[in-house]
């Protein structure tokens, strides 16, 4: 029991340490995940896109 109230401790003492970003600098980087998540999204989508119908020209040439 000893060891866990010790852990939770040192727990606390290193949260103190750590350089937390202001609101303004939070904002920023949310907005910066999430287009960049959006752009992901959209790249990927067309990449699907033109390869499905990629596959589907090449199956019906085929057959």
């Amino acid at each position: 029991m000893a060891s866990i109230v010790t852990f939770f401790g040192q727990v606390k003492i290193e949260m103190k340490k750590v350089s937390w970003p202001s609101r303004s600098e939070l904002i920023s980087s949310t907005i910066v995940v999430l287009l960049s998540t959006l752009a992901l999204a959209v790249y990927i989508g067309v990449c699907d896109l033109v390869l499905s119908r990629f596959v589907n020209f090449l199956i019906r040439g085929v057959l």
